[in-house]
C-alpha cells in the first residue's frame, strides 16, 4: 500500500472517530437522568450547571449564579425544597 494512501486513510478514520466520540459525549450528557437524580432549573451556581442551554453548549459555562435556564441534576424529591423548578422556562 502507498505510505501517502495509508496517512490519509489513517487520518480520516480519526476525524470520524472524533467526532462518534463526541456525539455518545453529547447525548449522555442530554440523555436520561441517573437512578434517583432529576433536572433541577435555577439553583445552578456559576460555571456549576450540569449541561448546556439556547445561550452555550457544555456544562460548567452558567454565567451567574441561579439563571432560570440552567439546570442541575439534584436528588429526586429535592428540587423544589432548593428552591428550583422542574420544567424550564418558558421560551424567549
Amino acid at each position: 500500500m502507498n505510505p501517502k494512501r495509508a496517512l490519509i486513510r489513517s487520518a480520516l478514520a480519526g476525524v470520524v472517530a472524533i467526532g462518534l466520540g463526541q456525539v455518545a459525549v453529547s447525548n449522555a450528557a442530554e440523555g436520561e437522568p441517573a437512578a434517583g437524580k432529576e433536572k433541577c432549573y435555577g439553583i445552578a451556581k456559576a460555571g456549576q450547571n450540569d449541561c448546556g442551554t439556547a445561550t452555550h453548549a457544555c456544562a460548567g459555562l452558567a454565567r451567574k449564579d441561579n439563571a432560570p435556564d440552567e439546570w442541575k441534576y439534584v436528588a429526586k424529591g429535592t428540587c423544589t425544597k432548593m428552591g428550583g423548578k422542574l420544567n424550564p422556562p418558558r421560551g424567549k
